[in-house]
């Protein structure tokens, strides 16, 4: 199976060292290559990922998500890591010049901006899809904790009027799946117009 997918493009390139922490001290570095290979920021616009990969021949080196919780630290001139949660390591990348590493670090907050932009664009779609229509018939917006309450008036003709005042029992905030019967209930059983 190939690191890079279809809809990938590289966006970035330079050169450095690559290391890993040792996972047995967490202190020591660790060189995963002999000598600087090419590290690589790849844009995936199916997914809208951005990724940081580097293959020593054909073996991967980095294959790195970029993640809005994520942050590059320069620890020195020439030298700057960033924690991989999902991988899981902490990689460090070792620069010829310090114009190299401060513009990988540049790229590293564009990149990392750019994926806590699309992760909040995906989310809203999610609640978009998943919430309940909050449209009234009239065209107003209504909340789906506000029902939007019946005309007080005679109903078949009897004087009863519909009990609609809170019930104090009702939760206060219904789950998900609950949401388009809050309104229900919040409310006591209405005896003449079952609402």
């Amino acid at each position: 199976m190939s690191t890079i997918t279809m809809g990938e493009q590289p966006i970035y390139s330079t050169r450095a060292h690559v290391f890993q922490i040792d996972p047995n001290t967490k202190k020591n570095w660790l060189p995963t290559s002999k000598h600087a290979v090419t590290v690589s920021y790849f844009y995936d616009s199916t997914r809208n990922v951005y990724r940081i990969i580097s293959l020593d021949g054909t073996k991967a080196i980095i294959n790195s998500t970029i993640s809005p919780n994520m942050t590059f630290t320069k620890t020195s001139q020439k030298f700057g890591q960033w924690a991989d949660s999902r991988a899981n390591t902490v990689y460090g990348l070792g620069f010829s010049t310090e114009h190299h590493l401060a513009k990988f670090a540049e790229k590293f907050g564009e990149y990392k901006e750019a994926a806590r932009l699309a992760k909040e664009k995906s989310q809203e779609k999610m609640e978009m899809a998943t919430s309940p229509s909050q449209e009234s018939p009239g065209g107003e917006l209504s909340s789906p904790l506000t029902p939007v309450t019946p005309p007080m008036e005679n109903i078949n003709g009897t004087d009863d009027i519909c009990d609609t005042t809170p019930n104090s029992d009702a939760r206060p905030e219904p789950s998900q799946n609950a949401l388009a019967f809050a309104h229900r209930e919040q409310y006591k059983t209405c005896r003449v117009c079952s609402f």
